[in-house]
């Protein structure tokens, strides 16, 4: 998903106008620290500047929809539990960021409650890329996830129909024909990718 950047002293995004913080101003009258605390829904903070996540399509949001829908009834019915949350807030090493899909297992649901925001990654994550999306930032994003407590991240394309999971020794491809399995968090789910797409 496009990121851009908005005003971090407003509570709202102005439309049609894209400002960051100046530093100077900032560094005079810094924020408090408890301030990104609440990152406004649909926004990210990323280096330092609140950033709105724009650019989602139909695709995209049949696919979000769809992958909360199964991730979801698949932990209920498999006796997992856990719970899958859209545009939920985490923070990583790096970030705080909104992964487009996130399932929590009852084990770290027990360890981190429902805080505002996710003090690490989730142990399953989905990102759906939109259609000026770059390649290298969706895995970089999922490097970043993995190396803030995520087990599993997949990358979802689509435009073209394609999918990756991302795990800390490897990647798997997928086409559109094929069946896409989680590998270690949410066990046994699987699903022909072709239905997260139609």
């Amino acid at each position: 998903m496009v990121t851009t950047p908005v005003d971090t002293r407003t509570a709202q995004p102005t439309q049609g106008v894209v400002e960051t913080f100046n530093q100077p101003d900032y560094d005079a009258n810094p924020l408090p620290a408890d301030c990104f605390d609440d990152v406004p829904e649909g926004m990210e903070l990323i280096d330092g500047e609140l950033v709105e996540k724009v650019g989602m399509t139909l695709k995209h949001a049949a696919a979000q929809g769809k992958l909360v829908s199964k991730w979801q009834t698949y932990a209920e019915e498999s006796g997992q539990g856990g719970h899958v949350y859209p545009e939920a807030p985490c923070k990583t090493t790096q970030q705080k960021r909104r992964p487009d899909v996130a399932y929590v297992t009852p084990e770290s649901r027990a360890q981190f409650g429902l805080p505002n925001i996710y003090p690490q990654a989730f142990p399953l994550i989905a990102e759906i890329a939109s259609p000026d999306d770059a390649a290298e930032m969706l895995f970089e994003k999922a490097q970043e996830y993995l190396a803030s407590g995520s087990q599993e991240v997949w990358i979802l394309l689509p435009e073209t129909r394609h999918a990756f999971i991302v795990l800390p020794e490897k990647i798997l491809a997928f086409k559109a024909n094929q069946t896409i399995s989680t590998q270690t968090i949410l066990t046994g789910f699987s699903i022909e990718l072709a239905a997260l797409f139609d």
